[in-house]
């Protein structure tokens, strides 16, 4: 254990949150997402673990990860298949904790299924969770930190 980090952000994920650089992205997932397969095709090529729920877990990552404000949206969620503007509770729930570690409302993007899978294999990394809901499946992008004044 480590002082003041969230316990939930193991070894390996802060390793790869701390490599990451600004504009690259990490998935979230669910436990229904092919996060295996996927996680082979990224930059990091291998699975990552964070046993908790979607929430819980973009908590932990948001603690110490910024999200890029250069950019339209530095999250997305997928789409729900054919009914793309409905927003699930464990989305709405990770919407949350955004808007929780950012101080302010910082509204997601959407992303269509199959797109979304096309999108996660150019990611960074694949950090895949816990939660049993369907459609907890996300894509952060990471920021900066200002230097100090």
């Amino acid at each position: 254990m480590l002082k003041n980090l969230d316990p939930l952000l193991n070894a390996d994920v802060l390793h790869a949150l701390r490599a990451m650089g600004h504009g690259d992205t990490l998935v979230l997932s669910d436990t229904n997402f092919p996060s295996e397969s996927v996680a082979r095709k990224t930059v990091l090529g291998k699975l990552l673990r964070i046993d908790a729920t979607c929430p819980r877990a973009a908590r932990a990552i948001l603690s110490v990860m910024p999200l890029d404000s250069f950019v339209e949206h530095a999250t997305y969620r997928m789409e729900v298949v054919g009914n793309p503007k409905d927003i699930q509770p464990v989305q709405k729930e990770v919407q949350a904790e955004i808007d929780k570690a950012e101080g302010k409302p910082w509204p997601m993007g959407s992303i269509e299924r199959m797109a979304f899978y096309e999108h996660a294999k150019k990611a960074y990394c694949v950090i895949t969770t816990a939660e049993t809901r369907f459609y907890g499946c996300f894509i952060f992008t990471k920021g900066v930190i200002p230097p100090k004044e």
